[in-house]
């Protein structure tokens, strides 16, 4: 787990200030040590950083004012060897295959054992250098054989090409900017903003996704000619032609149309978890569950038992999680576990509110609790935390996803949409609801956010005519059933939000979050069930809930699904500081001439709805995003 910077400037020699100043932006990523590689297309030289373990700069030069046309940096949280042995840029035998990655690689010792038996010797305990032997053998096909997660880049001097890379579902970032001037990428797009060849620019297209999923939908970023490379893809840069080649190297399962019992699938599932948790509690480092008193976080806890007698929990407490709170103690105790509680007041989740918000590089909806969650481990000296996260998307866990069936049905009557002429907000609602065609459309609708007419009334005309607002660029197979809407759960919710945010949430303290539900193995074989033994309609996880029967007490299996996040809602309401805070930032926003100062007006004025605090939250975080970004 650690932070990659790189770039490739196409046309001349730039100045090594870029990736110092690039890997600077992520020292957060990787505090343990700090390393360079720079290549003249001539001449290559490794160097180390002022940030580099002792050993490293007896070993390399630190890194002053040079030139290159390729730099790699690299910032190193030191999770498994944590010798000077598992440094990067780390390079081939023959220095002509180098590599920085960032992840990791849960398989690295069974790829390890096979590269030995062709030959290959180590000399380190990392995967990273088993990355790099695997690359020497397989090339790109390497990727496809990763268990785990990750975001790699690797430069073959031998074939003249530059290899960008990332995990099947996007667990580790990965952005890139891409110009004539050149290609630079970073794990975190404050990074890429301090290359030269850099300027930051809204992408309205970005914000429109934003505002209507929560999160800015894959490819795009909030910011010009900044992309998200795609999870199960890589991208090929040749150094002589310049040409730019993306491909994938893996892509879901479809179900299978064999017959299989419930009964022999649950059976299956808790193997494949079990060895997913064992895989995963290896490390050089202390490592803890972190439970949210839930079915995911819970079974993960009680497994790790059998692999570790000596496995660490602790859950987040905040205001309305008591129930989550208790159910996570009486599963501590039922396991027998050494288990904390850390209490997140009040006033210590508003203490960093503002710089919280901005770590995040596009808008939210919300107060990120995961970031309490990483600081609490790293006060606790805990660098690698296994979380539940993905078993919702996995597992058809959201309640929004029982209404599938309903929708399917409903969507029937669609035409009855543009005869509702009535403008009350009772009356946009539904004729949002009969606007539906698509799943795409139906899960854009479940994910809480501004509807598509809202953000038409909110953004002045001159920029919203600039709006690519028809999004069928991001459908996925339509398939009119579970399966279709699965497909968007792993790539919306899952890949560009949940594990994006858990990253970012992490890293600010310097900590690894893991994901046993998301598993090559796992991840394959419950795509491929059949659509009736995943999903019925009546009941979330109903095979996690099976799986989960045997490990879990009566009050952890039978808790309703509630999201792990702050209650805003109750923070604007009894906090007057947030509603102070919500009025500064409006105030600012609606000078900028982005949006219609009325409707920023009504939307604050006129709460209503449940649910209609998530559009004022957007904004607020928007203009903290700007200020962030764009206001020098």
């Amino acid at each position: 787990m650690c932070g990659i910077s790189g770039y490739y400037s196409f046309h001349k020699s730039i100045s090594s200030t870029n990736i110092m100043e690039m890997n600077q932006a992520i020292r957060h990523r990787g505090p343990d040590d700090e390393g360079f590689w720079l290549y003249d297309l001539v001449r290559a030289v490794s160097f180390s950083g002022n940030d580099s373990t002792q050993k490293i700069k007896k070993q390399f030069p630190v890194l002053q004012d040079e030139t290159s046309q390729i730099a790699l940096g690299f910032r190193r949280l030191s999770i498994i060897d944590l010798s000077e042995k598992g440094h990067q840029p780390m390079l081939s035998e023959n220095e002509q295959i180098i590599i920085t990655f960032n992840g990791e690689i849960y398989n690295f010792k069974k790829l390890r054992k096979e590269l030995e038996s062709l030959g290959y010797t180590f000399q380190s305990t990392s995967d990273t250098e088993v990355i790099l032997a695997a690359y020497e053998e397989w090339g790109t096909a390497t990727f496809e054989k990763l268990d785990g997660m990750f975001a790699i880049c690797i430069v073959d001097l031998i074939s003249q090409k530059l290899i960008l890379a990332r995990d099947r579902v996007g667990m580790k970032p990965l952005f890139y900017h891409q110009s004539e001037e050149g290609l630079v990428w970073a794990s975190e797009i404050k990074a890429l903003l301090k290359n030269e060849f850099v300027k930051p620019e809204i992408n309205w297209n970005g914000v429109y996704t934003n505002f209507l999923f929560q999160t800015t939908l894959s490819p795009q970023t909030c910011f010009q000619q900044i992309f998200s490379l795609e999870p199960a893809s890589f991208m090929t840069v040749d150094l002589k032609s310049k040409n730019i080649i993306k491909e994938k190297f893996w892509t879901l399962p479809f179900p299978a149309t064999k017959n299989i019992s419930e009964e022999e699938a649950v059976r299956i599932i808790d193997e494949l978890i079990s060895e997913s948790i064992s895989e995963q509690l290896y490390a050089d480092v202390p490592v803890a569950v972190m439970m949210s008193g839930g079915i995911d976080s819970t079974l993960i806890a009680s497994k790790a038992k059998f692999f570790n007698t000596d496995i660490n929990t602790y859950t987040i407490s905040y205001p309305f999680s008591e129930e989550e709170v208790k159910n996570a103690s009486i599963a501590a105790n039922y396991f027998g576990v050494s288990h904390e509680v850390k209490e997140v007041s009040d006033e210590e989740a508003l203490e960093q509110l503002k710089e919280n918000i901005q770590h995040f590089e596009e808008p939210y909806s919300s107060i990120e609790v995961l970031i309490n969650a990483a600081k609490y481990a790293h006060d606790k000296n805990f660098k690698v935390v296994l979380s539940g996260n993905g078993a919702d998307e996995l597992f058809a866990g959201y309640s929004h996803t029982l209404k599938l069936n309903k929708w399917l049905l409903m969507r029937n009557f669609n035409f009855l949409g543009p005869l509702i002429f009535t403008k009350d907000k009772f009356s946009q609602r539904v004729k949002n609801y009969f606007s539906k065609d698509d799943v795409f459309d139906f899960f854009r609708q479940n994910q809480v956010s501004m509807m598509p007419l809202e953000v038409k009334t909110l953004i002045k005309q001159d920029i919203y005519r600039t709006i690519h607002s028809d999004l069928s660029q991001y459908h996925l197979s339509e398939t009119k059933s579970y399966s279709g809407y699965f497909e968007y759960d792993m790539k919306y919710s899952l890949s560009s939000h949940h594990v994006f945010r858990d990253d970012l949430s992490a890293m600010k303290y310097s900590v690894e979050f893991r994901y046993p539900y998301l598993s090559n193995s796992l991840i394959d074989y419950v795509s491929a069930l059949p659509e009736n033994i995943r999903f019925n309609g009546n009941q979330n996880k109903p095979l996690l809930r099976k799986t989960a029967e045997k490990y879990l007490p009566e009050s952890v299996l039978n808790m309703p699904k509630k999201g792990f996040s702050f209650p805003v809602n109750y923070f604007i309401k009894n906090e007057k500081k947030v509603r102070d805070f919500i009025v500064e930032n409006l105030e600012r926003l609606k000078k900028r001439n982005f949006f219609n100062a009325s409707v920023i007006d009504e939307w604050w004025n006129h709460q209503e709805h449940e649910y209609d605090w998530v559009k004022i939250w957007q904004l607020v975080t928007f203009e903290l995003w700007y200020q962030k970004y764009f206001e020098k």
